[in-house]
């Protein structure tokens, strides 16, 4: 079967499509279905998938939005295999040396996401035998933490805590299941009052998850400052990873 090695306009927007996971049903199953009859067609696509995925700067951009101005020129010229591959491959070739010299900056930003999963454990909780008790409410919502339904432990607590807005332990327990529940800005907000209370039996700890929100937040300088008022054995093995 007999394809034109060209790639228009609209072809590159349709498998940008296919990248980006934004087309509909009916064609991704249309679009699969060419894929899997067209071997010439597939290795377009690949091409094509290697050279966007590795777009990370404005001059790369900058070749590819000439590789479309050329398509355009010559819209019915046919060309060979040969020179479509040759084409793609300088750009992938291109894209290979920009991925190279950011690969420093890519390491440092993967390094305290592992650093973080390394040391993220969530506190263990508080036991949950008591019952009947005027906290009944709030231990409630510890056997929902305690169980990894962070979610609604918090939508529970967040009921408290229009009650109490100022208990260090409310406050502790919300930071440590908002940030298990990978969002770090209200885990930050709770902990932040948390630490306040100097006094606080769990103070230590409060600065430890605070130091992790900072962290996964990418704020390495904040993080740093939390770990060093914490004297558990975790924040001071992160930061003596994070200083070496």
């Amino acid at each position: 079967m007999e394809t034109n090695s060209n790639i228009s306009q609209e072809q590159l927007e349709t498998i940008e499509r296919y990248i980006n996971g934004t087309m509909s049903p009916e064609e991704l199953k249309a679009f699969e279905t060419q894929l899997e009859d067209n071997p010439d067609f597939k290795i377009q696509v690949n091409d094509i998938i290697t050279l966007l995925t590795g777009i990370e700067t404005q001059s790369l951009k900058e070749q590819l939005d000439e590789f479309h101005k050329d398509i355009q020129k010559q819209p019915s010229q046919k060309k060979s295999p040969k020179i479509y591959y040759l084409q793609f491959r300088k750009l992938v070739a291109a894209a290979s040396i920009i991925i190279a010299l950011g690969s420093f900056w890519f390491y440092n930003q993967n390094s305290t996401d592992r650093l973080y999963s390394k040391y993220f454990t969530p506190d263990p909780g508080l036991p949950t035998t008591m019952s009947g008790n005027s906290n009944y409410e709030f231990y409630d919502a510890m056997v929902n933490y305690k169980q990894g339904d962070y979610k609604t432990a918090i939508e529970k607590w967040d009921v408290l805590k229009t009650k109490t807005p100022n208990n260090d332990t409310l406050n502790y327990f919300l930071g440590v299941a908002h940030l298990a529940n990978e969002n770090e800005v209200n885990a930050i907000s709770f902990l932040e009052k948390t630490i306040q209370n100097k006094a606080f039996p769990l103070v230590n700890d409060a600065y430890f998850y605070l130091g992790l929100a900072h962290l996964k937040e990418d704020n390495i300088e904040l993080a740093k400052e939390n770990f060093k008022k914490s004297t558990t054995e975790n924040s001071k093995a992160i930061l003596s990873e994070l200083e070496n």
